[in-house]
């Protein structure tokens, strides 16, 4: 059950709470924390305040759903994970597509050998940002298209092929404030299975995952966001197949699994450090783009 909302200021929480009828409305954060009657938070603050707050609310007594990315670095992941193991609290990362029944298709066709072996995944996720107030352009908040959108097919490809990546190469294109606004990076994982996308804030609205095998091609046109209704379409030479997914609300998932967690005792199915992995490849990417130079991962 949603009980209330946090804001900086009491004006902001309460016509917040209005508009989408959430019954108590807290003027800062820290009074959220403060009341006895919240069990968990959700942190959808923006990327350079998930450590802090996250941190802040394990300590209170909450449990923590965090938005992508979980942190900005090593240092702030194995912060948020002392602070969840020492109060015995749940820390998850909020990767909703992680959860939705065509995410787990895709992994179950991948993993069963339905289009051989893997070669190669593609995936893209791009759209037009027009606001340059907007914090994703401000590198103070832990800003840039990689950490926004490049997340999802980097966690993708990873949760496919069930392994970490060994080195990564990136190119980007910054934009006034320094952030990478167009970003296209290339990920090696073991036997040379290679992953390959682009990111960015100045092209129009792009989302997809190609996972190329030695038999087939697998295409799934909404990774990232799918709700109900959904196609995953298997490409063999002229043939096409088709899989219905019938879906579910694309939230819920994340919000069933932690509760399993809580309540269960259940692990929550993005694990901290399969988080902390994410958080390596993408340093390791933006390392790349700023050197020049293909980086070995940990």
């Amino acid at each position: 059950m949603l009980v209330g909302v946090a804001s900086r200021s009491d004006d902001k929480a309460q016509s917040y709470a209005a508009r989408w009828e959430i019954p108590r409305a807290f003027g800062s954060y820290q009074a959220m924390l403060d009341d006895p009657e919240i069990d968990v938070i959700y942190n959808s603050l923006p990327n350079h305040l998930h450590a802090e707050w996250t941190i802040k609310a394990l300590q209170a007594g909450k449990h923590v759903l965090c938005e992508k990315p979980l942190a900005l670095s090593f240092a702030e992941v194995d912060a948020m994970q002392a602070a969840a193991e020492e109060t015995g609290n749940v820390l998850a990362e909020a990767f909703m597509y992680r959860h939705h029944p065509q995410t787990l298709r895709v992994k179950e066709l991948v993993d069963s050998g339905a289009i051989g072996e893997v070669r190669v995944i593609k995936g893209a996720f791009t759209f037009n940002l027009t606001n340059p107030d907007d914090v994703r352009l401000n590198p103070k908040m832990g800003g840039g298209s990689v950490w926004d959108v490049g997340c999802y097919p980097i966690s993708y490809a990873r949760y496919i092929l069930g392994s970490e990546p060994l080195e990564a190469f990136g190119w980007q294109k910054t934009g006034e404030s320094g952030v990478d606004e167009v970003f296209a990076g290339q990920l090696r994982f073991a036997e040379n299975v290679l992953v390959q996308f682009d990111c960015g804030f100045r092209s129009q609205f792009r989302a997809r995952i190609l996972v190329v095998g030695s038999d087939t091609t697998l295409s799934v046109s909404t990774p990232f966001k799918p709700e109900t209704n959904e196609e995953i379409k298997i490409f063999r030479d002229d043939e096409v197949q088709t899989i219905e997914i019938p879906g579910q609300e694309l939230y819920i998932g994340e919000v069933e699994d932690i509760a399993d967690a809580i309540l269960l005792g259940k692990p929550t199915r993005i694990s901290i450090e399969d988080s902390r992995n994410n958080v390596a490849a993408i340093l390791a990417l933006l390392q790349s783009a700023r050197e020049g130079t293909p980086i070995r991962i940990q």
